[in-house]
């Protein structure tokens, strides 16, 4: 049994962050906050100086100091909050922060078009002196996007109104977080939970009793269709919000407003929610499968997380540390050993803890290293989110590296390849390494969750917020009923005949916070999935050596790479090009091939027993 913790002070420090790399205490922090104020001060100063070349390059290297400090005067106290939500002086000065971050906003909102102003022939000129080349890329991205840069007036204008137009996905935290009151149902057991997202999970996961399934699903989301009126007003005001945008800054479509910037055709959204829902037969087969295997009359989606068979295997956290790092081998010894550092120095915070935030992730310091934060409980799911959040880690790591400041931070769009890759690699190591026939149950069982998961639902929700986003462009209602309709119609497409309705599904909507939090975010996971597959295909299943090493080599400069080129490109030279209808069909054919394994394992269990 996992142990748990009441306090951090029960947890040995080398599974602790070690914050002191950041700042050794809050005077440090307080300095340096004062230095960052002084900066924004100076940088100021350089309004209507640019167009002198010496004095915009000052300015450029001035700037990118303030953004390293940035960095650190952001994580020191966001990193203290989430390990302790009670922390009062973390609290404050990550408000402080985010203050001093909302005045460069407006203090700065010259920059772009005093840029412009001076003439992309004579800044580019710049640029192709050595001591400009670091900020080549940004600038050159600048001039492309020149048409959507508002006159000085009117986008100081708008930063006015950036705190207000964050007001919905506030008002939907409180709603959906702070306020929800939970209803409490009663099991089959007797045992009485309430249905928070915690629970619903577990219920779903671990519980065989299909009844006490659908309990806790009804009433986990009865809550959200309890309020949809409520929450279909606050999405309609994002979506409204994202057209305005659109119109401001004289994008052609809404699809463009959010892809423009990292230079992301259009088409590449638009063939992966079409190809996703063409390529939905092996979704089926999975559903078709289970129904059969949990020998259920009627297949429903509160039915789609429950395990196969019962395996309760636990991994220590050390033992989870080794059989990551052996599994990471394939990409060379340079990777496993920075892997080997990463979890060896105070860069992993792991248990759970009273008043530390649940999931995981992996955050960049620049200048420091990568902290990752997990909340390890000795399944094997966290077994995978270790090698997913190191994945993270590894690339943010190289990035930092091997490029300068200005290039370093790597686009969402390729994010998610590193920690999928990774996932797989896992996946493969511990398959060849067991022969217990429950643990390759589940262990398949893990891959096709993450391909169900990360790819197919979140393809379905790329599809579900063009959708929506097409309403409020077209002028239409943005009504429950309307939103409700897409997504009853959607997991039509998805799902078939395969699964029963539940009329509360529809309202899935209302539950996505990434919907409400970063609009057209989601497609990412999918786009991602679909890249790393391609990656694990020339890298592990090429059978001539030169071409397996040159795979190699070019994913190690993708990762390398951080952001100095558009990401569409970055992945183009690795060997991915998501434009091709192939790209997306390669991971429904991944999952017909873990389906067929599955059915193989199944049986041979079947025969041992």
């Amino acid at each position: 049994m996992a142990k748990t913790y009441e306090t951090r002070d029960e947890i040995a420090q080398e599974y602790k962050w070690n914050l002191s790399d950041i700042y050794k205490s809050w005077d440090l922090w307080q300095k340096d906050y004062t230095k960052a104020e002084g900066m924004l001060n100076e940088l100021t100063e350089y309004k209507g100086k640019l167009e002198d070349k010496e004095k915009f390059l000052e300015f450029l290297k001035k700037q990118e100091d303030l953004d390293k400090l940035s960095y650190k005067l952001y994580r020191y106290p966001q990193l203290l909050r989430d390990v302790n939500a009670y922390d009062k002086d973390a609290t404050e000065n990550l408000q402080k922060v985010q203050f001093l971050f909302s005045k460069v906003t407006t203090d700065l909102s010259w920059v772009n078009s005093e840029t412009i102003s001076i003439g992309e022939d004579k800044v580019l000129g710049w640029t192709k002196e050595e001591s400009f080349s670091d900020f080549r890329f940004g600038l050159e991205n600048l001039f492309r996007l020149e048409k959507h840069i508002l006159p000085e007036n009117e986008n100081r204008l708008l930063s006015y109104y950036s705190q207000f137009m964050s007001a919905p996905r506030s008002i939907y935290t409180e709603l959906s977080v702070s306020d929800v009151k939970w209803p409490v149902v009663e099991l089959s057991t007797g045992e009485k939970i309430e249905s928070t997202y915690g629970n619903y999970s577990r219920v779903l996961s671990q519980n065989k009793n299909q009844e006490d399934r659908k309990k806790i699903f009804d009433a986990h989301y009865g809550t959200f269709k309890e309020k949809e009126n409520t929450y279909a007003a606050i999405y309609n005001s994002i979506l409204q919000k994202d057209i305005a945008r659109k119109n401001a800054y004289k994008y052609d479509s809404f699809l463009d407003s959010f892809l423009e910037g990292d230079n992301i055709p259009k088409e590449v959204y638009l063939n992966l929610i079409k190809t996703a829902r063409e390529e939905s037969a092996p979704l089926k087969r999975y559903a078709k499968l289970r129904k059969k295997l949990l020998n259920l009359k009627e297949y429903h989606t509160y039915d789609g997380s429950v395990n196969l068979i019962d395996f309760n295997k636990e991994y220590d956290y050390e033992t989870a540390k080794g059989l990551v790092v052996k599994s990471v081998a394939p990409l060379g010894g340079e990777y496993q050993n920075k892997l080997k550092e990463a979890v060896g120095h105070g860069w992993l915070d792991v248990f759970e803890t009273k008043g530390k935030r649940s999931g995981a992730y992996s955050a960049g310091v620049y200048g420091v290293h990568p902290y990752m934060l997990l909340n390890y409980n000795e399944t094997l799911d966290s077994v995978f989110t270790l090698g997913h959040e190191l994945g993270h880690t590894l690339h943010t790591l190289y990035s930092a590296e091997n490029q300068p400041f200005a290039t370093h931070d790597y686009t969402i769009f390729v994010a998610e390849v590193a920690s999928t890759f990774n996932e797989r690699l896992l996946l493969d190591s511990m398959l060849k390494d067991t022969e217990d026939p429950k643990e390759r149950i589940a262990l398949l069982e893990q891959a096709i969750k993450n391909i169900t998961g990360t790819f197919y639902f979140q393809a379905l929700l790329a599809d579900y917020e063009y959708q929506a986003h097409q309403l409020a462009d077209e002028g239409k209602p943005i009504t429950p009923d309307a939103l409700d309709g897409i997504m009853k119609q959607l997991f039509k497409d998805y799902y078939g005949n395969e699964m029963a309705e539940d009329e509360l599904l529809y309202s899935v909507w209302a539950r996505i916070p990434h919907f409400y939090n970063s609009p057209f975010y989601v497609y990412q996971y999918a786009t991602c999935f679909a890249s790393s597959a391609i990656l694990y295909d020339k890298i592990i299943n090429e059978k001539n050596p030169k071409k397996k090493e040159e795979a190699r080599q070019k994913y190690m400069e993708l990762l390398s790479s951080g952001g100095n080129d558009f990401p569409m490109e970055q992945l183009k030279k690795a060997g991915v090009d998501l434009e091709k209808k192939e790209t997306i069909k390669a991971v429904s054919k991944q999952l017909n091939v873990l389906l067929d394994k599955l059915e193989i394992e199944i049986k041979n269990l079947e025969k041992s027993n």
